[in-house]
């Protein structure tokens, strides 16, 4: 029992927020590539294959930076708890763990099309490098919007079986949407990364951070509109993008202050109910 606490534990099941920002843009990709005329069974089936797959692959990927990270994260305040930082469990047990959790998400993999199982692969790399990111620049959450929004992409190659311009346009917004609020969660450590010489856009952009994420969720915003254009989408679509601006600007930026880490998890959490605002928006667009 206390091995199954550490391996929940290690792999965050209990704070879900990760996985579903893994997963809504998955299911974005999905919606906008789905024709509702025809049987929703396929629709809810492949929605639950991403569902399995963004648990599977963010619960390893939390490993994989546990171990990259164990120095820094022993000397971080919110994170020096953790199962590897703290011993708790060795470097040997993660390692395996992460490749049972691969090999699992693999099998879910494999009941897509050739197209997304390549497309999925190639992105692996990315998946596993991201943790090193902050070692050596002030970006490392865009190449965590690269990383996390990818499977907007598979989630259109899941029904098209190709390359669209509509997801591309799509997964840049939604990269730029990933930027914005892991900068909020990055002001949660400011101070400790300062410290261990950790790199961010939340250090990059201490001095005016409400300006950059002004910037990163208009341009979310925008390619939303696009997208909705180019689908021709109903009117049903831009009501619910109004009330996305509502919660993107009012109810985070304006609310959000980063000399307040609770303030900044809040914050922070709220994206996961923009993202199934986002969701219904392409649903009740295409009706």
């Amino acid at each position: 029992m206390e091995q199954i606490k550490l391996f929940i534990e290690l792999t965050r099941l209990k704070k879900p927020i990760g996985f579903m920002l893994l997963f809504w843009p998955c299911a974005w990709g999905l919606t906008a590539a789905y024709d509702f005329s025809n049987d929703k069974n396929t629709y809810f089936y492949y929605l639950t294959l991403f569902f399995l797959g963004s648990v599977l692959m963010r619960s390893a990927g939390c490993i994989v930076n546990d171990i990259a990270d164990r120095k820094f994260d022993s000397k971080v305040s919110r994170t020096k708890d953790r199962p590897i930082a703290s011993g708790k469990i060795n470097i040997i047990q993660g390692i395996f763990y992460s490749i049972v959790l691969c090999f699992i998400a693999f099998i879910v993999l494999i009941q897509f099309n050739n197209l997304t199982i390549i497309l999925a692969l190639v992105s692996m790399p990315l998946a596993f490098t991201y943790p090193l990111m902050k070692r050596f620049t002030y970006w490392p959450q865009l190449f965590l919007g690269i990383t996390f929004n990818y499977g907007l992409i598979l989630g259109w190659t899941a029904i098209n079986d190709k390359i669209d311009i509509i997801p591309f346009i799509f997964y840049l917004g939604a990269i730029f949407w990933t930027l914005g609020y892991d900068t909020i969660y990055g002001y949660q450590d400011i101070k400790d990364d300062e410290i261990i010489g950790l790199k961010s856009t939340s250090i990059k952009f201490k001095d005016n951070p409400y300006n950059f994420l002004t910037l990163c969720y208009s341009f979310f915003l925008l390619n939303l509109l696009i997208i909705g254009f180019y689908m021709n989408l109903n009117n049903f679509f831009y009501f619910i993008i109004i009330l996305i601006i509502i919660q993107m600007f009012y109810f985070q930026i304006k609310k959000l202050n980063i000399k307040n880490s609770i303030n900044c998890l809040k914050i922070f959490k709220s994206n996961n109910f923009l993202g199934f605002l986002v969701l219904i928006s392409l649903i009740v667009g295409k009706l």
